[in-house]
């Protein structure tokens, strides 16, 4: 999910994005990098940013496929994407199943590179890998996972990032709520609940890290939901770090529970029995895992709104900027609330 808190308005540059981004400007990209698109061209589901499956012809990629991911406009920097590109790299080269992005020299170029640029756009060229969603109610599933995601936090913990954002409330709660309050997309005849839900919300959630006091942060996957995993026979691998960012392990861990508290406790209990295997965690930022759900609700609300004015989201999302969505999210909230107000999960069984 997107971190930009800038206003978009119809009237503004990056209002569509996309728009100039059509099959040829995409194919010609790919073959301005010295290979031969087949014609090939399967648009990937993706929000955020625009992914295509592409044919290649060539021996560069095996004469198979490959996956390309045009970055949104004025979301990162330069800077940022490339530590992005090379936190996926840093954990490849240590055997940890993330796909990373292929280094290619441009023709008349010695310097192999990961970030490209085409018509105005950023782009990086990625290696096709398949998968099915990973089966969470498997207990051996879960330790694997948790084997893989320590091994990642044991590289992620090795340095921190300079040009990535950190998990904090300020970003994630208070700076999206601002947005939502001047946005106007909430609807007004449940405006004021919502806001009041989502206020106390967030000072449940400032008193929950105050509690916990400073955590151990690490560079984290950020985003690591079942969706983002993809399994084979081979086991599981990680794709897409476009939100990592520096923050608590638990982060990576807290998205893959569901269901109530017995079950959200035995799937936590099977992680970290793979988890331990490679790595430490601190029991203590379990009080941390509703208050990031909590955040993630807001943030949600806030990715949308930002976005609105990109035509993919109203095509896809057309149940946004309803009254009934907003009655939904301060129901939400407001349970939420009273899981904020329970203990925290146990590792006890």
């Amino acid at each position: 999910m997107d971190d930009d808190n800038a206003a978009h308005s119809p009237g503004n540059d990056d209002a569509t994005p996309y728009a100039r981004l059509t099959p040829d400007t995409v194919l010609d990209a790919v073959a301005g990098l010295g290979m031969v698109p087949s014609g090939h061209l399967l648009a990937l589901n993706s929000y955020e940013n625009r992914v295509y499956q592409i044919g290649i012809d060539d021996a560069t990629a095996g004469g198979a496929f490959v996956v390309a991911k045009f970055y949104r406009p004025q979301r990162w920097s330069d800077a940022t994407i490339l530590e992005e590109h090379a936190f996926a790299l840093e954990l490849a080269a240590q055997e940890i199943p993330i796909v990373p992005p292929l280094a290619l020299s441009p023709p008349g170029s010695t310097a192999p590179t990961t970030l490209h640029n085409h018509a105005g756009y950023r782009f990086a060229l990625f290696e096709r890998r398949g998968g099915r969603a990973p089966e969470l109610t498997q207990p051996e599933h879960l330790q694997w996972l948790g084997r893989f995601l320590a091994r990642m936090h044991q590289v992620g913990g090795a340095q921190r990032f300079a040009h990535r954002p950190r998990l904090t409330t300020q970003r994630l709660g208070h700076d999206s709520l601002a947005f939502l309050r001047q946005c106007g997309l909430v609807s007004p005849e449940v405006e004021n609940n919502y806001f009041d839900a989502a206020e106390r919300v967030m000072e449940a959630v400032e008193n929950q890290f105050e509690a916990c006091g400073p955590q151990r942060e690490i560079r984290l996957h950020g985003d690591c939901h079942p969706g983002n995993i993809l399994w084979t026979d081979a086991g599981p691998h990680f794709v897409d770090l476009d939100d990592c960012m520096q923050g608590p392990a638990i982060q990576d861990l807290w998205m893959l529970l569901s269901g109530d508290r017995t079950h959200m406790e035995g799937q936590l209990r099977e992680l970290m029995h793979g988890y331990r295997d490679f790595a430490d965690f601190d029991p203590l930022e379990l009080h941390l895992v509703e208050s990031l759900r909590a955040l993630r609700l807001i943030h949600y609300s806030a990715w949308l709104a930002r976005r609105w004015h990109d035509p993919a989201f109203p095509q896809h999302f057309p149940w946004f900027n309803t009254p009934r969505y907003w009655e939904d999210q301060m129901v939400t909230l407001r349970e939420q609330l009273e899981r904020l107000q329970q203990a925290p999960l146990s590792l006890e069984s």
